[in-house]
């Protein structure tokens, strides 16, 4: 019986069979790495990266006795710690008074500052007195928690019904169920028909 030997295989199939290995393990770690897709990026700002954000949030502020103040829910809310102030988007919420009535609240946007004690509605800001339906439409509204006055100093709108009062500034001061319109005030007060 004739026996034949085998010759080494060439160094060429060697190499060509470790690129392989490298290309195959190469594709794998990018597959991996790139796993799930990454949520959405924190949203920054002037103020800088947030420390937190809040996802379908519902805030509720209370006083020193426990009495709700303050409601705000809103689908993303996020804090930044270099200026202490929470951003809210699309906000939804109420503005509790002494009373214990809530002036509902909507806008683009919001900022909580000084603790929750000065909120600021940004785009398309309106506030609805809770009794008799005034509704009030501007572009900012700010609201000072500790003396319950909501003000805009830009273009506002307030309507009830078929009337509507324009105005270049607003003021609200909740707990006295007081309102006033001032500078350039225009009106549009729909005609009564007169009794024939």
């Amino acid at each position: 019986m004739k026996q034949t030997a085998r010759l080494p295989s060439p160094w060429w199939r060697r190499l060509g069979l470790v690129a392989l290995l490298l290309l195959l393990g190469g594709g794998l770690a990018w597959l991996d790495q790139r796993g799930e897709p990454e949520s959405e990026p924190l949203p920054g700002n002037e103020a800088g990266e947030p420390d937190y954000y809040l996802e379908d949030a519902n805030l509720t502020r209370f006083d020193a006795d426990g009495r709700p103040y303050q409601r705000l829910e809103t689908p993303r809310m996020a804090h930044t710690p270099i200026d202490d102030v929470i951003r809210a988007e699309t906000p939804h919420g109420y503005l509790i008074d002494a009373e214990e009535r809530q002036w509902q609240i909507t806008a683009d946007s919001a900022r909580l500052m000084r603790g929750g004690e000065q909120l600021t509605l940004e785009g398309n800001a309106q506030l609805v007195q809770p009794d008799e339906g005034w509704q009030l439409e501007t572009q900012t509204l700010h609201y000072d928690n500790p003396q319950a006055h909501a003000w805009s100093d830009t273009p506002s709108v307030l309507s009830q019904h078929d009337q509507r009062m324009s105005g270049e500034r607003f003021d609200a001061w909740i707990d006295d169920n007081r309102m006033r319109l001032t500078n350039d005030v225009k009106g549009y007060l729909p005609q009564q028909p007169e009794d024939q």
